[in-house]
């Protein structure tokens, strides 16, 4: 695989296409220090092939603990793809995880995308929050949120 583009796609359709043998090697690839930054978008891919299997929590949380930007941006694009509410305890785990985060960053697209479900005060006041934030997309993904519209998102 050539370029990045090649790259994600194939990881990305691992995903799409329920392909749960693939969970160990894009776990293996996920916590290897790569030149090809892309294959780290498999967050996006674990958490629909765990997710299957386990309570999404636990593939998310795996994700967001490895400490990869991009391995985060997957897993919370997930959630938002498949308009996914987790519990409480798991929304708490993100917006803690969020909340260091600048308000330039991209990864908080993701979640504000996916957050149009989430019920709570802590999630509107995250969602306010990035409606007012100096990125655009997450803005106008936050501002959809806050009135309880999910986007429509390609998978691949």
């Amino acid at each position: 695989m050539r370029t990045w583009e090649t790259q994600y796609q194939m990881v990305m359709a691992l995903g799409a296409c329920d392909h749960r043998p693939a969970v160990p090697l894009l776990s293996e690839l996920a916590q290897r220090p790569l030149d090809a930054t892309t294959v780290y978008f498999a967050g996006d891919s674990l958490v629909r092939l765990r997710g299957a299997d386990e309570d999404i929590a636990a593939p998310l949380r795996w994700c967001l603990d490895r400490g990869t930007p991009m391995l985060a941006d997957g897993a919370l694009r997930a959630l938002a793809v498949m308009r996914s509410v987790p519990e409480r305890e798991t929304i708490d785990f993100v917006l803690d995880f969020l909340a260091p985060l600048e308000p330039r960053d991209g990864v908080r697209f993701w979640a504000a995308a996916a957050a149009a479900g989430w019920p709570g005060d802590r999630v509107r006041a995250f969602l306010e929050t990035c409606a007012r934030g100096p990125r655009l997309d997450v803005a106008h993904a936050a501002a959809s949120s806050l009135e309880g519209r999910y986007q429509t998102y390609q998978l691949l």
